[in-house]
């Protein structure tokens, strides 16, 4: 597609400057690469700077688009093929606002964006190394696919034939709950945030300056990626469990895998550039982590947009799964011949870490991530796999298959993650081994057998209990241990930040685990028909009773509402129908949240005449941890990004000090 043919003054002035805007944006990436490479070959600090400032203008480019799509959108300006294909004059303003990353344009143009805010803010922090050009000059590679994407055949600047007095309007289910304003966005921060380590690491492999520096320097770049990729997952998970009207909020689907493939080689990442940091090895073990880590995203995206796999997260397909899956190729046969030119300066300066040792779980730690989202990958991409090779279409892989190795792994994990900071670098002998497996083993013992007399006898769950007890008692260990030797508590949270950031993830984890533990397992489920004005129904353990069934007509569509008493409280479940989505309902449940479990009434059908309805009541114990837990990894990944202060005492003599 010829690009300058989008431009249309006469029919869509709005889309002629959105599109050029894209278009200068297209020219000063292919720049700015020619001139990052120029300055890295040349060695030639004004040409780098050339290069630096090419990516202001890339940005100021794709915001002035990104502004004008977003006015366009809320002045419903339908010259412009995106807003009258997915957005509408009756949508309210926040859903207008989503609609911007609602569609498959919209989206590429959002994820251009931030990764040229991305590179702006590089470009004002990177430091006069021999890194800094290439470094930049990976980040145009990335600016030059998306903003060439979507300049050329995911334009969402195309002008309209016939310009229509209304647009079509938004996907339902992306105007049904307040999350969609978050989730994506939260989402696209991560995914377009490993961008940055990704980039240095090419640098790295370009300049041959493979030692612990790239890693330092985009440390905290990939705790931020991370942490933003936490919270969208969560995000995603509440969504879901406000939206789909099942009650739950994970279903191993393949664009939810998509979003988890990433998350545990980051996780995998950060872990492991400790050992290089500290010990000076797993440089070669980075290079491949980050390389994949970024490529996953891509991944992600192309199976989001491609229409390959079937999702109900899925919300745009197009033109663009080809040019994705080239851009993922090129990704990974790039990374595999700079390792393969780079591979004598990858070796590690010391022998490999013993299995008893700091490094040695760590090691393990990451083997363990890697597994699990190579098993994920496996079974998001086996339905495909059988259709190109024998034609079906009916295959799938549920949930039995990926909780087979998620839940061992998951276990396995919390068991390193709780002795791996006690142990020490380089070798732990029999006997320090014992010292600080004794306490831990001791509290998750103690924990299991106190579950198991209050009538807990699931496995799993028992495993959880004594795995999360066994990790606070060691969190505990730690957290004393740093105390004693910067003097106080007060002086180790002011001097290591960085180790209670860590600390308090890790505490956020151990909480997420037991709610995805608890409301696994032990989740109720149960459907009535309640007719209004009627007798309560013991359901469960509540007390149901129709009080109210109305409709309520809005400029977009209309609800059914359900007015159901939950042990004399009030609550309000919705079937919402819209104007462009035909007759599907979409159910909008009433929740009413607690600390030791959630009580979740959905409506599932309504009679016409308004005198009965069909409710499904829900009781999942501990689901709010999950949201609790994840706040608390954030806040923790917020703390470790703050610069400690120095210390004021120094560690007693005879003590190794402390280390992160």
């Amino acid at each position: 597609m010829n690009p300058l043919n989008l431009i249309s003054f006469s029919s869509s002035p709005l889309g002629a400057l959105g599109q050029l805007s894209l278009l200068g944006a297209l020219a000063f990436s292919v720049a700015g690469l020619l001139l990052s490479v120029l300055g890295g070959l040349r060695g030639d600090a004004r040409v780098t700077e050339a290069a630096r400032r090419a990516t202001w203008a890339v940005f100021a480019l794709l915001t002035l688009a990104t502004l004008i799509l977003m006015t366009a959108l809320l002045r419903d300006d339908f010259t412009v093929r995106f807003v009258a294909e997915h957005s509408m004059r009756a949508s309210p303003t926040w859903v207008k606002v989503t609609a911007l990353w609602g569609a498959l344009e919209g989206s590429i143009l959002l994820w251009a964006w931030l990764l040229g805010g991305f590179t702006f803010i590089l470009s004002l922090t990177l430091r006069r190394d021999a890194l800094r050009p290439w470094a930049l000059g990976a980040m145009f590679v990335s600016l030059l696919f998306f903003v060439g994407v979507v300049a050329t055949v995911a334009s969402p600047f195309t002008p309209v034939a016939t310009v229509p007095l209304d647009g079509r309007g938004p996907n339902p289910a992306l105007q049904n709950h307040w999350m969609m304003a978050v989730h994506p966005v939260l989402l696209y921060l991560g995914f377009v945030g490993l961008s940055v380590p990704f980039a240095y690491a090419v640098a790295a492999l370009v300049t041959g300056r493979l030692s612990d520096h790239w890693v330092v320097v985009t440390r905290r770049w990939t705790l931020i990626a991370w942490a933003f990729l936490t919270a969208a997952i969560v995000a995603g998970g509440w969504w879901s469990y406000e939206t789909l009207g099942w009650g739950g909020y994970w279903a191993w689907d393949p664009v939810e895998n998509a979003s988890l493939i990433p998350w545990l080689l980051t996780t995998a990442f950060l872990h492991s550039i400790q050992i290089q940091e500290r010990r000076g090895l797993m440089r070669s073990w980075n290079v491949w982590l980050i390389v994949l880590a970024y490529s996953s995203t891509v991944l992600g995206t192309f199976l989001n947009r491609s229409g390959i796999v079937q999702s109900v997260h899925a919300f745009a397909g197009g033109p663009v799964g080809p040019v994705f899956l080239g851009f993922l190729a090129f990704l990974l046969l790039a990374g595999t011949l700079l390792a393969a030119w780079r591979a004598p300066a990858l070796r590690d300066d010391a022998d490999p870490p013993a299995p008893l040792s700091r490094e040695g779980a760590f090691l393990a730690g990451n083997w363990l991530f890697v597994v699990f989202s190579v098993m994920v990958l496996v079974g998001t991409l086996f339905p495909t796999f059988v259709e190109a090779v024998q034609g079906r279409r009916d295959s799938s892989v549920g949930p039995a298959f990926y909780n087979a190795f998620a839940i061992p792994l998951g276990l396995g994990l919390l068991a390193l993650m709780g002795v791996g900071p006690l142990l020490p670098w380089r070798r732990a002998d029999g006997q320090g081994l014992r010292r600080a497996l004794t306490p831990l083993l001791l509290s998750g013992a103690v924990t299991a057998a106190v579950a198991f007399g209050l009538g807990v006898r699931h496995a799993g769950v028992l495993a959880t209990l004594a795995l999360s007890a066994y990790n606070v008692v060691g969190l505990t260990l730690l957290t004393a241990r740093a105390a004693r030797q910067a003097g106080s508590l007060g002086a180790a949270l002011g001097t290591q930040p960085r180790r209670y950031g860590a600390y308090l993830a890790h505490v956020g984890l151990i909480v997420l685990a037991l709610g995805l533990a608890f409301s696994g397992t032990y989740r109720r489920d149960a459907q009535v028909t309640l007719n209004l004005n009627a007798a309560p129904v013991q359901l469960l353990n509540e007390r149901l009773q129709l009080t109210d069934l109305r409709t309520v007509r809005r400029s977009d569509g209309a609800a059914d509402v359900a007015t159901v008493q939950i042990d004399g409280r009030p609550f309000q479940a919705r079937l919402n129908t819209y104007t462009q989505g035909g007759d599907t309902a979409f159910p909008s449940p009433a929740v009413r949240y607690g600390p030791l479990g959630d009580t979740y009434v959905v409506m599932t059908s309504v009679d016409p005449q308004g005198q009965w309805a069909s409710v499904r009541l829900i009781e999942s114990p501990l689901v709010s941890w999950i949201w609790w837990g994840t706040l608390i990894v954030c806040v923790g990944a917020s703390f470790t990004l703050v610069s400690p202060r120095r210390a004021a005492v120094r560690a007693p003599s005879g003590l190794a000090p402390a280390t992160d």
